[in-house]
């Protein structure tokens, strides 16, 4: 089996968790980090045991052996790292949100086709065995259609108006950074809604910390969805189905149990994970990078194009610009 010799483009918080899990992908190699901190690189390849470290992006993307590139900066440097590395015909996975609007992925997406590289959001949600197993469940209508969900995301984040969540610049706030699971969760479930209501709340920066929104659906289901960086929400997924609740366990975006409970019965679906849940998707990358395919099979690019135009919209209500 091939190798894929994986770069890292930003190197937080994200960036570690994803090269932690990156050492349960089987022919995955940590090849190269890059931060425009040297010392920063240093440490880090040092800690994951990266092959060669960088303390240029252009750098890293410059050298040959290089296959993918894992981008975890903040997201208003999305759209312009991407380009970067499909210049250098870099195969890309980008994190979540793809990038700060629907211009920007349209794009990024754009970019992608004309290079003919490899170019997939990095919503690692998808590609978790409980989630899966619960879309399953949706699609064969095993108990029903869906008559209610309800997703949350939320917890007390410091305040400090220097780092990165309080920071519009950056593209600080609740709705981009962790609101955007609640609304994938809802989209996966019950697709595009007819109509959306949200508000949210402001700190001093202008980023927003808490977002409630409701997405109405033509066959008047409703989806009741909520992000907050200033306190703790249940983080779960609740789906009611004609037969059936359906509980995606706390925290529901990241590998959890799944409850199912009807009038008969109450069980709780354990699923064995291993890892900490980032090597599904990097998996994923792997086998469309040596099947030849430029566009994920799953997290697609009209997934993604529907994602941000959710996010855009709700942006739009509750008066948040960038």
């Amino acid at each position: 089996m091939k190798t894929i010799k994986w770069g890292i483009l930003g190197l937080g918080k994200i960036a570690g968790k994803f090269a932690t899990g990156l050492k349960d992908v089987e022919g995955a190699e940590l090849y190269a980090v890059a931060s425009r901190s040297k010392s920063k690189a240093e440490t880090f390849a040092k800690e994951y045991n990266a092959t060669k470290l960088f303390s240029s992006y252009e750098a890293m993307l410059k050298d040959e052996a290089l296959d993918v590139v894992y981008i975890a900066t903040p997201h208003v440097f999305h759209h312009q790292q991407t380009l970067l590395c499909l210049d250098h015909k870099k195969a890309v996975l980008c994190e979540k949100p793809f990038a700060i609007n629907k211009e920007q992925v349209e794009e990024m997406i754009a970019k992608a086709k004309k290079e003919n590289v490899f170019l997939m959001e990095a919503m690692w949600t998808q590609f978790l065995p409980h989630f899966e197993f619960v879309l399953d469940l949706i699609e064969s209508e095993k108990y029903g259609k869906i008559k209610n969900l309800k997703a949350d995301f939320g917890f007390p984040a410091p305040v400090d108006l220097d780092k990165r969540l309080y920071n519009k610049d950056l593209g600080g706030g609740s709705l981009l950074d962790i609101g955007i699971y609640p609304i994938f969760m809802a989209m996966s479930a019950l697709g595009t809604p007819e109509k959306i209501q949200a508000s949210a709340k402001f700190s001093e920066t202008g980023i927003d910390t808490e977002c409630n929104m409701i997405f109405v659906y033509k066959n008047g289901v409703e989806a009741e969805l909520g992000s907050s960086i200033v306190k703790q929400t249940p983080t779960a997924a609740i789906i009611q189905f004609e037969k059936a609740t359906i509980t995606l366990n706390t925290r529901f975006h990241e590998p959890t149990s799944v409850k199912i409970q009807t009038p008969e019965s109450e069980e709780t679906k354990e699923f064995k994970v291993d890892s900490n849940g980032y090597n599904f998707e990097a998996d994923h990358v792997q086998k469309m990078l040596l099947e030849g395919k430029t566009e994920s099979t799953e997290m697609t690019f009209a997934k993604s194009l529907q994602l941000i135009e959710l996010l855009d919209k709700v942006r739009d209500q509750i008066g948040l610009e960038y």
